[in-house]
């Protein structure tokens, strides 16, 4: 009965003051040395290392003036509200992005583990079989040293999105720590079983 009056309370509270739209997209976002711009409804932003571009959402308006970049939303749907802060986001990733470019370093780790670029594509030899090819996405640049692989872009979901992937392949076990983990990572051991 509590549970039920906690739900019916947490109903009648947004149907009063609605879903809130996030913080961070009521500021306005500094462009720094960036150019940002929008024309039908592509969001363009150029910098020092590269350009990027975004489709904007027909649920929101974004507006550059002298003091950076404002989004609002065009009604006050839930959607609308939930991507002025999800577009905040995406905005202050692509200004940092064309003046500093993301990077991401993964380390394989195992007997017999090694990494090739080899053209367009990742070869892993990860304990399979077989060995494993990613094809590198155009946006980014790929390097590999001895059992590093470092990830270069000026996007930073791509970046993100192509580790991820590579580490799915084979993601760290946590009795000997060997697969594919970022730099940095903390793998929390296991303890083997011990023989009687």
């Amino acid at each position: 009965m509590q549970r039920r009056e906690k739900t019916v309370s947490a109903a009648k509270s947004f149907s009063k003051f609605g879903n809130p739209m996030s913080r961070l997209a009521k500021k306005s976002i500094a462009v720094g040395k960036a150019d940002v711009s929008v024309n039908s409804g592509v969001l363009t932003v150029k910098g020092s290392k590269g350009t990027l571009t975004k489709r904007v959402h027909p649920s929101i308006d974004i507006t550059v003036d002298a003091t950076g970049v404002s989004i609002t939303p065009k009604d006050r749907s839930r959607l609308s509200k939930v991507l002025t802060g999800t577009f905040a986001s995406h905005v202050r990733n692509m200004v940092a992005g064309v003046e500093n470019r993301y990077m991401k370093k993964l380390i394989l780790e195992g007997v017999g583990y090694k990494v090739e670029a080899k053209g367009k594509d990742i070869v892993l030899t990860v304990g399979f079989s077989h060995t494993v090819a990613l094809k590198i996405p155009e946006d980014i640049s790929a390097t590999v040293e001895k059992n590093i692989i470092k990830l270069e872009s000026l996007n930073k979901e791509s970046v993100g999105q192509f580790a991820a992937d590579i580490r799915r392949v084979k993601p760290p076990e946590p009795y000997l720590g060997k697969g594919i983990r970022y730099d940095g990572e903390i793998i929390r051991r296991k303890q083997g079983k011990k023989a009687v």
